[in-house]
């Protein structure tokens, strides 16, 4: 790239967003010089304190040892998220991670498992999952294989204090030459034939010149939208929750190894566990029920003593029209917002630092490369908002105008197309790099009760007996699997205790 190279990053922002954007592209691109404006006097949203086993990857990337890291974030181990009253009001399924029984010969395990159902020698569904069953049970450990089987071992994630993420971000990124700035920016100083930024104007007086600047202002999206005008996408039709309210509340008792996401009558609400504390939150629509009201129902579905007053976020879901616009990229809330649901917000904004590194630009900033990148961000965004409405719209909860309205909507063509290939046939076809596996979207259709009429014709090639006998394998093998794990509380204690936190 010789002289075209950029050498010079701006981000704007701190939080999460900005500190993983900081942290990963000093560890993987030395070269650059990288500033990072943020303000103690803005508070950060930290919504986002459950993950999906792609955070992995990203602390890996970084070269986060993992035991340090659950240590310094108060962290948990996360095996998938339990919905309560989703389907139906009693109805409770688990979003599990990783793998669900077997496959056998062309077929994935669910085939097996819907003809096992309709002739009854098929158990629940999550007694064939090891993450499930050991969910269950709140035992935990590190198995990449179940010993002596072909069946996977346990697949997880992390539940933390993003704040403390972002901390431990920052002392990395520092260590590796980040330079940060405090102050808030007042005016943004734009080149007048390219119209690119090219300096951020702090209240100081201080310019703080680029070539690429990453906005990581959350909400605000000073760059991307004050200051560029790209536009917002709003999904608000098809997701109508608009408010949360979020409580840090004290640990009942020992930390469950799994997200619990339990609906109420106009939204539902979120429960997290860490070491140090739990994480609660009810996100609502407004226009069925009141701020105040949301409050007294998260405040009557805690388990422990509040320890902060509850505090109240708005939000719109949607997306920007363009995550890249000129020589600004967004990321985190900036780029868009998807209620944390199914635990993604965390991880859009590794998916757009993934991304970035793969369509790192020079000075020329090619339209061609930017126009990939943009349409790469709005596929996964897409196809999360997809995955995200299925939960409200496969409902059958009479109980509230809320969920009849969720049900009655229309849904994107790419939704309803997905929903009807696995009524009709039971297929699930996962579309390029999507994020969500077909396994994933098979928890969530069946646990709130979408079922097909039938199964692939090949799962017939079994007798009766011989697919009995297959499901008692596979559910006696997790069965014992998990009773030998440690406990969830046992495992953090011997390897990743935090200490004291505040």
């Amino acid at each position: 790239m010789g002289e075209s190279r950029i050498t010079k990053v701006v981000i704007v922002g701190g939080g999460t967003a900005g500190w993983m954007a900081a942290a990963a592209l000093s560890r993987t691109m030395d070269y650059l010089s990288i500033r990072l404006i943020e303000s103690d006097a803005i508070g950060t949203v930290g919504v986002g304190e459950a993950t999906i086993p792609a955070i992995r990857l990203f602390n890996a990337l970084i070269g986060i040892d993992e035991n340090e890291f659950i240590r310094e974030t108060g962290a948990t181990f996360k095996l998938g998220i339990q919905f309560h009253d989703w389907g139906r009001i009693g109805d409770v399924y688990m979003h599990a991670f990783g793998q669900i029984g077997r496959s056998l010969g062309m077929l994935p395990f669910q085939q097996y498992w819907l003809r096992g159902r309709q002739e009854g020698v098929a158990g629940r569904l999550g007694d064939y999952s090891l993450n499930e069953t050991a969910g269950r049970q709140n035992r935990f450990a590190r198995l990449q294989r179940i010993p002596d089987t072909s069946l996977d071992g346990i697949a997880y994630a992390f539940h933390f204090d993003a704040a403390l993420y972002a901390a431990y971000l920052r002392k990395m990124a520092e260590q590796a030459g980040v330079v940060r700035t405090e102050g808030k920016i007042d005016s943004v100083k734009r080149h007048g034939e390219s119209g690119h930024v090219e300096a951020v104007v702090l209240e100081s007086g201080e310019q703080v010149a680029g070539e690429l600047f990453i906005d990581c202002s959350g909400f605000r999206a000073l760059l991307i939208e004050e200051a560029f005008e790209t536009g917002f996408e709003d999904w608000t039709h098809w997701l109508p929750c608009d408010r949360a309210i979020a409580v840090p509340s004290e640990n009942a008792g020992p930390p469950r190894p799994y997200t619990q996401a339990i609906a109420h009558r106009a939204g539902w609400q979120w429960r997290i566990p860490l070491q140090h504390r739990t994480g609660n939150g009810h996100v609502f629509c407004s226009d069925f029920i009141s701020e105040d009201e949301a409050a007294t129902v998260l405040l009557a579905n805690i388990e422990g003593r509040p320890l902060a007053d509850p505090r109240t976020l708005r939000f719109r879901t949607g997306m920007r029209k363009k995550a890249w616009n000129g020589n600004v990229v967004a990321l985190g809330l900036a780029s868009g917002f998807l209620e944390p649901l199914e635990s993604t917000s965390i991880h859009l904004i590794q998916n757009g630092i993934a991304k970035l590194l793969a369509h790192f630009p020079d000075r020329d900033f090619d339209a061609a490369n930017i126009e990939a990148y943009n349409r790469r961000v709005r596929f996964d965004y897409e196809r999360v908002r997809d995955f995200v409405i299925l939960h409200y719209h496969a409902n059958q909860r009479t109980d509230s105008p809320f969920w009849v309205r969720c049900r009655e909507m229309g849904i994107p063509d790419t939704l309803a197309g997905k929903i009807e290939l696995f009524r009709s046939q039971g297929q699930i076809v996962r579309e390029a790099d999507e994020l969500f596996i077909e396994i994933g979207w098979f928890q969530v259709l069946t646990g709130q009760n979408i079922l097909p009429g039938g199964y692939h014709p090949m799962a017939d090639q079994l007798t009766r007996d011989e697919l009995a006998g297959f499901f008692a394998d596979i559910e006696t093998i997790v069965a014992r699997t998990a009773s030998r794990l440690p406990a969830h509380e046992d495992f953090i204690a011997q390897h990743c205790a935090a200490g004291v936190m505040a």
